[in-house]
C-alpha cells in the first residue's frame, strides 16, 4: 500500500540524522521483538522507517528497517517466481504464502512485502525483503527498533452473519496505510452501536501517541443510487488539489472519493465528494499518484477491470456525483491494456513502478515497468 507525495518535510529534517540508533531516538522507537499478529498495509515513513497495519491486531508498527545504501533510480527487477522464493525462504510450500501488500523503500529502490505463512490458526506474520537485484531475505523481527499504537473501537474479532455471508469485521480495521508529513493516515472500520460497523479515517501523529476514534465517513455511491456509511475505503492516495492536502480513496464497485485532510475531525462525519465511477462489480486493489508530461494521473490497480491509468484533470472543480449512474461517470480514464494480472504495485521512481502480477493459475511475478 506506499504512498509518499507528502515525505517531503519529513524526508529534509531527516536528512540530518547521522546514524541509525539517532533516528531511532528521534522517532522514540524502541528495541524488542513486535507482537505482530498480521500484516497488510505497508508504507514508508522517514529514514527507512516502513509503518504496517496489524489488521487482526488492531495496531500500527513503525519498524527499522535499517540503514541500506542504494537508490531508487536505474533500479530494475524481475523475478517470474515470488511464490517459490516464498516457499524455499520460509521452508513451506508456494501455495501456503500469501502476499498482502508491497512498498518500495524510495531511498534505496528496496521492495518490501508483508506476508501470511500458513492459514487460519496457523497463520503467522512475516516481513520479506527483495533487494535491487531481486534477492528475497526475511526481514528479522527480534530485537528490532519499533513502536507501536492500538487503534480504539475496533470491530470485535470475530465472524457474524451479513446478508447471508459470514463476514468478520476485525479483517478490515486496517485496510490502508500512508505517511503525510507527520502523520500515519489509517482507512478502516470500526466498531459502532449494535453490533454495526463503519467506515472510518484515522490520522495518527508520529512519533506515536495514542489514535482518537477518528473521522466517520460517508459517500454517495453512484452505482448502488445511495448513501452509504458502511463500506471500508479500499485504498488511497494522499494528493494536493490547489494545495490542500486531499485523500483519493477507492471503493468497491467503484467510487473514486475526494476528501480534504481538513475536513476530517475526530469523532465527527465526513462526507466526501464522489468524483468517479469506474464501473461496478469489481473491486480496488492498490493505487499510486504520478506525474507524466506536466500532468497528474493515478494508477489503479482493479480485480476486474485491469489497471486504470485515471485524469485528474478537473478534479478541482468536480462537484461530485449525487445520483444513480448505470455504469462509469466522473473522471476519465484508460485501461492500460499492457498491465494484466497486476495486484499491487508502487511507485519506483519518477518514471518507474514495481508490481507484483498474480496469473490465472496463482504463480507471482514482481517487475518494474515503466508508468504509462
Amino acid at each position: 500500500m506506499k504512498k509518499q507525495l507528502f515525505m517531503i518535510l519529513a524526508v529534509l529534517s531527516a536528512m540530518a540524522v547521522p546514524s541509525v540508533g539517532n533516528a531511532a531516538n528521534l522517532w522514540q522507537l524502541k528495541e524488542g521483538t513486535p507482537d505482530l499478529q498480521s500484516a497488510g498495509a505497508l508504507t514508508f515513513g522517514p529514514d527507512g522507517i516502513i509503518f504496517v497495519g496489524d489488521q487482526k491486531g488492531a495496531a500500527v508498527f513503525a519498524i527499522d528497517t535499517g540503514k541500506a545504501k542504494g537508490k531508487a533510480s536505474g533500479v530494475s527487477v524481475n523475478v517470474a517466481s515470488v511464490g517459490d522464493q516464498l516457499a524455499k525462504l520460509f521452508h513451506v510450500a508456494a501455495k501456503d504464502v500469501t502476499v498482502n501488500d508491497l512498498a518500495v523503500n524510495p531511498s534505496t529502490g528496496q521492495t518490501f512485502l508483508a506476508v501470511t505463512r500458513g492459514s487460519g490458526s496457523d497463520a503467522t506474520p512475516a516481513l520479506v525483503r527483495v533487494d535491487t537485484k531481486g534477492a528475497f531475505s526475511e526481514v528479522s523481527l527480534k530485537q528490532v527498533a519499533f513502536s507501536k499504537v492500538e487503534l480504539p473501537n475496533a470491530p470485535e474479532d470475530k465472524a457474524v452473519s451479513v446478508r447471508g455471508r459470514s463476514v468478520n469485521s476485525r479483517n478490515d480495521s486496517i485496510t490502508d496505510l500512508a505517511y503525510v508529513d507527520g502523520r500515519v493516515i489509517v482507512s478502516g472500520l470500526t466498531a459502532g452501536d449494535e453490533g454495526k460497523t463503519g467506515s472510518t479515517i484515522r490520522e495518527i501523529a508520529f512519533p506515536f501517541a495514542a489514535a482518537d476514534q477518528g473521522s466517520r465517513i460517508e459517500i454517495y455511491h453512484g452505482a448502488h443510487g445511495k448513501v452509504e456509511d458502511h463500506a471500508a475505503i479500499r485504498t488511497f492516495v494522499p494528493f494536493n488539489i490547489n494545495g490542500e492536502p486531499t485523500l483519493l480513496a477507492g471503493y468497491v464497485c467503484t467510487p473514486l472519493v475526494k476528501f480534504p485532510l481538513s475536513s476530517l475531525k475526530a469523532g465527527e462525519k465526513t462526507v466526501g465528494t464522489t468524483v468517479a465511477e469506474l464501473g461496478n462489480r469489481n473491486r480496488p486493489l492498490d493505487m499510486i499518484v504520478y506525474e507524466k508530461d506536466g500532468k497528474d494521473f493515478l494508477l489503479l490497480a482493479n480485480s476486474a477491470r485491469g489497471v486504470m491509468k485515471i485524469s485528474t484533470e478537473d478534479i478541482a472543480t468536480n462537484k461530485g456525483i449525487n445520483e444513480r449512474v448505470a455504469d462509469k461517470a466522473g473522471q476519465r480514464y484508460d485501461t492500460i491494456a499492457s498491465l494484466q494480472g497486476v495486484v499491487q504495485l508502487d511507485k519506483l521512481n519518477d518514471t518507474s513502478a514495481i508490481v507484483l502480477i498474480q496469473s490465472e493459475n496463482g504463480a507471482m511475478q514482481l517487475k518494474t515497468v515503466d508508468l504509462p
